[in-house]
């Protein structure tokens, strides 16, 4: 069973409500993606990726969407007990309703998501767990719509994404007017292929794609230096 709290260098995550815990892909998204003054995390669960996010910029006002009620009673916990409660918003409600306020259009300089991927494979038994998993509420055009609503043109939108999933996604992205600006395949040791992408997209710029690798471990249970660099500001 999964611990019911994880705790990082400077704030502690409770996750006994949420269909998804804390686990490597947030961690890696959140301490990988770039950042500005209006940060949005679709999606936020838990609420890590938004805490992180306010613990990089300092500067940075982050607006966390959620659509599970109890997913939102937990990160809105979990940003209060954080140093960073005045610069987190957790906002209850889709991320499709949240882009079609006028008042949130162009408005962020950096969007992140970890998101929900599983197209047509077999449910997760608990209906929040398999929300949380699957894209049945949130597919993947209707994710890069709304990123291209809210995102001002000159931001970045970063996601990580199993590999088996990437080049549906850079499909449904090209297809929304946005180009790949950054990728980072990420290894789990030196002789797998990749399992996991970290992907960040842009509006049509002269800039090209920043290709990277990252490996999670050197050997079972040693950290890589890649990985122990990315995330020494949060890992105890």
């Amino acid at each position: 069973m999964p611990n019911n709290f994880f705790r990082f260098r400077q704030f502690v995550i409770h996750q006994e409500m949420c269909a998804m815990k804390v686990g490597t892909d947030g961690v890696l998204l959140g301490a990988w993606a770039r950042g500005g003054s209006r940060v949005l995390d679709i999606g936020t669960g838990t609420g890590v990726i938004a805490i992180m996010m306010a613990q990089r910029f300092p500067q940075a006002m982050v607006d966390a969407v959620e659509i599970d009620p109890k997913a939102c009673l937990q990160a809105e916990s979990n940003v209060l007990d954080s140093p960073f409660a005045g610069r987190v918003n957790v906002i209850c409600q889709t991320v499709q309703h949240f882009a079609s306020c006028e008042e949130n259009v162009g408005l962020y300089d950096a969007i992140v998501a970890n998101p929900p991927f599983f197209e047509n494979a077999l449910k997760a038994p608990l209906e929040d767990r398999a929300k949380a998993r699957h894209n049945d509420t949130l597919p993947f055009d209707q994710l890069f719509r709304s990123v291209v609503a809210l995102m001002k043109k000159d931001g970045e939108f970063s996601a990580i994404i199993p590999f088996d999933y990437k080049v549906r996604f850079e499909q449904e992205a090209a297809l929304a007017g946005l180009v790949i600006s950054r990728v980072c395949a990420v290894k789990t040791t030196p002789t797998k292929q990749p399992k996991r992408y970290l992907m960040a997209f842009a509006f049509p710029n002269d800039r090209e794609c920043d290709f990277q690798e990252g490996l999670l471990e050197t050997q079972p249970g040693v950290r890589s230096e890649w990985y122990r660099k990315l995330t020494e500001d949060f890992y105890l």
